[in-house]
């Protein structure tokens, strides 16, 4: 009977102190939720990031001065310490306003009718007295093979839309997105002079969606537009009708590569300064908007989230580093450097988390890491669920610290915002300040510090 009560206390005590650890997690976190919705200095940065700096393309000077800013609003924050770790990136130049017409009589009496487009990121421009020939519809690459005959001189239009049937909009994005950077080397693969894409979108507008494309050196390097959503629908109808030439002219070339930085603060761990947790959002957007949700939004969430815990006085077990990462639209070389510098001096990273998806209210975290560890984050679900993280899922990380997943098998996870306006704003202009909303800014600040917190404080386990 002794032995059987003396189980019975453990037990007991061993509730008890689980009890009282999430109690105190729930109180510190929120304390944090308190000082973030009250005293967050998130939606101002963001403010002065897309109003005052704007586009901050790799190699432009718009990203000298985003740099300049981040390392200035990391050491406001608080932070230990923190530098600019330098990377080169590449260095494409748009070169010029990007133009589309018809060149038919459309039977209406309209003629050259201009369309709303925009160079996809990296494309090589048409030459200043562009690019004419009739338009070649397809909406698969299977249709470009069946009809490969017929596809020399001309300019592949690939009307290939989004799969409404997908509530998670990252998946028609991950579906459709290969005819951007595919496209344009597949068509050329066949004698085509120039592509246009249908944007990477289902927003109810006409904004075109630029983003990389990704030529393959055995073909020729094709002028590569994407086109706004009404003016594709409406390209589409008149092809149905009759054949039509398009005037393609662009002006994009490369430079030679030259120096950007990853903006790093830091908060050194006071048990195990040794092991690190990064934290960030990248820096760069592409030319033509704003980028406030991409990723204007995950940057200053990184931000606010060093400066509440410095406001709260937390001090981290492990060390926590905060990061802007450099160049991750065309090229992902500050994320690569990182995990690379990480290699070199043999640091020990433990957990990773990124917010690149919109500053839009959140719903969740994927995570990619062990079952062990899954569930031990699972745990923690009912600590987050009550400020809009409930949905937690297996799969998840961002593009910036997938080299270190890759480098180290270090255990990953992103927000995840509510995604269905997600694809209305995503590279293109109406990517602005005002479209991101200050509260489910600032709520996503609070549920990633909250992620954080936690895995400092317990650890993830193997």
């Amino acid at each position: 009977m002794l032995s059987f009560n003396r189980i019975l206390l453990f037990m007991a005590l061993l509730f008890t102190g689980l009890a009282q650890a999430q109690s105190n997690d729930s109180l510190f976190i929120r304390k944090l939720a308190d000082e973030i919705l009250l005293r967050s200095q998130a939606y101002e940065n963001l403010r002065v990031l897309t109003k005052n700096i704007g586009p901050r393309l790799a190699g432009s000077s718009g990203m000298v001065k985003a740099e300049k800013w981040g390392l200035a609003a990391m050491q406001a924050a608080g932070a230990d310490k923190a530098w600019m770790q330098e990377c080169m990136v590449p260095h494409w130049v748009r070169g010029g306003v990007d133009k589309a017409s018809t060149m038919v009589n459309l039977g209406d009496g309209k003629r050259g009718i201009s369309l709303d487009v925009v160079a996809l990121g990296n494309s090589m421009g048409s030459g200043p007295k562009g690019v004419t020939a009739e338009v070649l519809e397809v909406k698969s690459f299977e249709e470009l093979e069946s009809k490969k005959e017929q596809v020399k001189g001309k300019i592949v239009f690939y009307n290939y839309p989004f799969n409404a049937t997908f509530v998670r909009t990252f998946q028609a994005y991950g579906d459709a997105s290969k005819y951007r950077g595919q496209g344009p080397s597949q068509a050329a693969k066949y004698g085509a002079v120039g592509t246009i894409i249908r944007s990477m979108s289902h927003g109810a507008n006409n904004h075109p969606h630029t983003g990389a494309t990704r030529y393959d050196s055995q073909y020729a390097k094709i002028p590569a537009v994407a086109i706004g959503l009404e003016h594709a629908d409406q390209l589409s109808q008149w092809l149905k009708k009759q054949s039509l030439q398009v005037k393609l002219e662009t002006h994009g070339y490369f430079l030679p590569d030259t120096i950007g930085h990853n903006i790093i603060g830091e908060l050194k761990g006071t048990e195990f300064p040794d092991q690190i947790i990064t934290v960030g959002g990248h820096l760069d957007s592409w030319d033509n908007c704003e980028g406030a949700h991409d990723d204007g939004a995950g940057c200053v969430q990184t931000i606010e989230i060093l400066r509440a815990f410095k406001a709260l006085g937390y001090q981290p077990r492990h060390t926590i580093r905060f990061v802007l990462f450099a160049n991750e639209e065309n090229g992902l070389r500050g994320g690569t450097k990182y995990a690379a510098e990480a290699k070199e001096k043999n640091e020990k990273h433990i957990f990773a988390l990124e917010s690149d998806a919109g500053g839009f209210t959140p719903r969740g975290f994927g995570f990619t890491m062990s079952e062990t560890q899954y569930q031990r984050v699972l745990s923690w679900q009912p600590l987050i669920a009550p400020y809009g993280c409930s949905e937690f899922s297996k799969g998840g990380g961002g593009a910036d610290i997938g080299p270190l997943n890759r480098t180290f098998t270090t255990p990953v996870a992103g927000l995840q915002p509510d995604s269905q306006r997600y694809f209305d704003y995503h590279h293109a202009r109406n990517d602005v300040f005002e479209a991101v909303n200050k509260r489910e800014l600032e709520l996503g600040a609070v549920n990633m510090a909250a992620l954080i917190y936690l895995v400092d404080r317990h650890g993830l386990g193997q």
